[in-house]
């Protein structure tokens, strides 16, 4: 039989050692339990506290559980005496409770007590000195990269806009709802767009945030530009903020490339072929070129490869340097130069009193930070409402290597690029141009020597801006399918009105109004129809009718047809053709009652010939 070596710990003896732990912690000051300095004892005066230093925390647990040490032996610990029950160290549990509960209080609010933060929410001057308020930016990660004063003339709203704030809010939105939909999405081509699929109908909240994370990708494309176009138009990118804007313009790239990689994630049509044209773009790189496209692709095509790579630059690669790139940029505007003043106001000719006005200090807590939380809550509340009633995250048809759509483009924020490849060759067009036009943005600030910033004396800096911006509005415009790609048009006109891939004027129509039936050019009265099928009629016969005038389609005819299918799902047919010739234009979908968008419609070839038992819309009744 073992005896165990431990000797008896009186109940007295715990909670006096507990005691004295939780004395220590509380004789501490914040710094000295959560980053032990050496103490007194090795020579040296804690810098932090005023008293005399102490024994660290960590020493005195360490000395309490080596007091209290069982040897690790199963006859030992099947010995254990009564008087060391777990029961009994409840007071050292309690005292690890409270200091745990301390560290979190300390690292969530920085340093301010709830009387501080009482005197914050009443507008009252600091409780004590030094002012915790400012002692939190020296506390606080996030509060460190904040100014703590911002100059009174920078902060209207009308002056920035805050877009620089709404560019990090939808970047961590993207966080925040990306985190989420990786939980349920499987980067490969066998499983990626039923991922999606299950994500958006049986996920609770799947589809909500989806949506909100596909707005908020384009919003923050959208911000990053505006906020580049104010700091060009305010001349916010000279003198010290030279180097801030060259952080501002990596962020664009980066902006873009996160919003190019995730585009092929969902893995339907047009992100499939979107994809494909933009990096066959890096094969007329010169020299380099195969080398770079196989590095994007993973293989000569896009394949499971290729998306797992463009998965891995999403969520790993770009994110770290997003942050690491933003992290420099907001240093260098809290701790070199802060947000520049109007133009105006720093070189205008304002009364002095105004000026020095302007230049008043206003503190970033509470008067900016309760600012930006409230603006913070009004965009999170218009997204999330937007997301509910307005905006559906498109899912096209699941990719198909073997089938390009009709109307193949870029992710709209890369349309220029689209726009510039119809112009002529595809090595100086698709690679040189965009290269240049980014490096220029780099050097912006090197090329232009002009140091005033008022718009009366940078006319030519603001002609050229607004040429360049111009320029890059009529590329967009240029690769987009309306400019420089023929087509039948019987097929443009059934493309516009059900497409292919996209959402059409058919694809609004509700279940409900999608009415049974056989309808008919020029014979069907709208007036019997259901208003919105009604609409969408009159649109058709419209364009068919113009179409005829201009000599386009001579003896036109159309039919549609609406038939059930089975439950909730009904099958539209839509044909439009001329008086003889053999083929005519078809577009069959299959709608169903509880799709989302038109992610559940599906449809056949654009063109198929007329079958022999078809008879002539002509001698049909009308419906």
């Amino acid at each position: 039989m073992v005896r165990c070596l431990t000797p008896k710990v009186s109940v007295s003896k715990v909670r006096r050692r507990a005691h004295s732990t939780v004395s220590s912690c509380r004789s501490s000051t914040p710094r000295e339990r959560f980053w032990p300095r050496p103490t007194a004892a090795q020579g040296l005066r804690c810098p932090y506290s005023r008293r005399a230093p102490r024994t660290s925390y960590v020493s005195s647990i360490r000395t309490t559980h080596k007091s209290m040490s069982i040897p690790a032996s199963p006859s030992s610990e099947a010995r254990v005496q009564p008087s060391m029950r777990s029961w009994k160290l409840l007071p050292l549990f309690l005292s690890h409770l409270h200091d745990g509960w301390y560290a979190l209080k300390h690292l969530s609010f920085a340093g301010i007590n709830f009387q501080e933060l009482r005197a914050i929410l009443q507008d009252e001057p600091p409780t004590r000195h030094p002012s915790p308020r400012l002692l939190a930016h020296v506390l606080s990660f996030l509060l460190h990269m904040r100014p703590r004063y911002y100059l009174k003339g920078s902060t209207p709203f009308t002056y920035t806009f805050r877009l620089g704030y709404f560019t990090v809010f939808f970047f961590f939105l993207e966080i925040v709802t990306g985190l989420f939909l990786m939980v349920y999405y499987v980067p490969t081509p066998e499983k990626a767009y039923l991922s999606i699929q299950h994500l958006t109908s049986s996920v609770p909240l799947g589809a909500l945030m989806r949506d909100i994370h596909r707005f908020a990708a384009e919003a923050m494309i959208v911000c990053v530009l505006l906020h580049m176009v104010r700091t060009f138009v305010t001349a916010s990118y000279k003198g010290v903020r030279r180097l801030t804007w060259v952080t501002g313009v990596a962020l664009l790239v980066i902006t873009l490339g996160l919003g190019f990689s995730g585009y092929l994630l969902p893995w339907d049509q047009l992100a499939y072929w979107a994809i494909t044209i933009g990096t066959s773009m890096a094969e007329a790189v010169p020299l380099i070129g195969r080398e770079v496209n196989l590095i994007l692709r993973g293989a000569p095509e896009i394949g499971e490869a290729g998306l797992l790579r463009f998965y891995l630059a999403h969520v790993v690669l770009l994110p770290f340097l997003a942050i690491l790139v933003l992290g420099v940029h907001y240093y260098r505007v809290a701790r070199l130069h802060n947000i520049s003043l109007p133009p105006p106001l720093e070189e205008g000719d304002l009364p002095a009193p105004i000026r020095e006005e302007a230049r008043q200090r206003v503190p970033f807590i509470p008067d900016v930070l309760f600012h930006e939380m409230a603006l913070a809550s009004i965009a999170l509340c218009s997204v999330i409402a937007i997301c509910l009633f307005v905006y559906d995250a498109p899912l096209e048809h699941h990719a198909d290597p073997q089938h390009t759509p009709l109307h193949t483009e870029a992710p709209w924020f890369f349309l220029w690029v689209q726009g510039l490849l119809k112009l002529g060759d595809k090595q100086l067009m698709g690679v040189w141009v965009p290269i240049g036009i980014f490096l220029l943005l780099f050097a912006l600030p090197y090329l232009d020597r002009n140091p005033r910033r008022l718009v009366r004396h940078r006319p030519l800096a603001l002609l050229l801006g607004t040429l360049f911006i111009l320029a890059m509005g009529v590329f967009t415009y240029m690769g987009t399918h309306y400019y420089g790609i023929e087509m039948p048009t019987v097929v443009r006109i059934g493309q516009d009105w059900a497409p292919e891939e996209g959402v059409g004027i058919l694809h609004t129509i509700p279940y409900d109004d999608l009415v049974v039936g056989a309808y008919f050019f020029n014979r069907t009265d709208p007036g019997t129809l259901p208003p919105t099928l009604a609409r969408a009629w009159t649109a058709l016969e419209e364009r068919i009718n113009a179409a005829a005038a201009r000599g386009d389609l001579p003896d036109a005819w159309a039919v549609l047809l609406i038939e059930e299918r089975q439950r909730d799902l009904k099958r539209i047919t839509l044909r439009i053709g001329t008086s003889g010739e053999d083929s005519a234009y078809e577009r069959v979908l299959y709608i169903h009652r509880w799709r989302n968008g038109d992610t559940s419609s599906f449809a056949s070839p654009a063109v198929s010939p007329i079958p022999s038992s078809w008879d002539s819309p002509l001698s049909t009744p009308s419906h």
